[in-house]
């Protein structure tokens, strides 16, 4: 799988990240989630990464707290997705407290 850098958020000891595949998918990296190892926590801010007229196809599931990043404020997601290969992951810098998951991507109506 290859991997395009398309953003990230950066706040203190986070950096919730997106890449594009060349899988038809995305790979988001995010917060990993106490008592839920198959979802991370995202930044509403990082959604503004996709490329435009495609959504993540997955049910993004509002946290109710808000986070505050370097490049604004924003409310914070749940998602879930694949979980990648370790061939995948060795190509990314990802720190102990966060995960990555490969969603697919999803035309957006309208």
């Amino acid at each position: 799988m290859q991997l395009t850098f398309l953003g990230k958020n950066t706040q203190g000891g986070g950096s919730p990240t997106l890449y594009a595949s060349d899988q038809d998918s995305y790979v988001v990296q995010g917060w990993k989630v106490e008592g839920l190892p198959a979802a991370i926590e995202i930044p509403a801010l990082l959604l503004r990464h996709l490329h435009p007229g495609v959504e993540l196809d997955t049910e993004l599931i509002p946290t109710g707290r808000r986070w505050r990043g370097d490049d604004g404020e924003c409310e914070t997601f749940y998602l879930s997705g694949t979980p990648l290969p370790d061939d995948v992951l060795k190509q990314l810098s990802v720190p102990d407290h966060e995960a990555c998951f490969e969603v697919q991507r999803r035309r957006r109506d309208g």
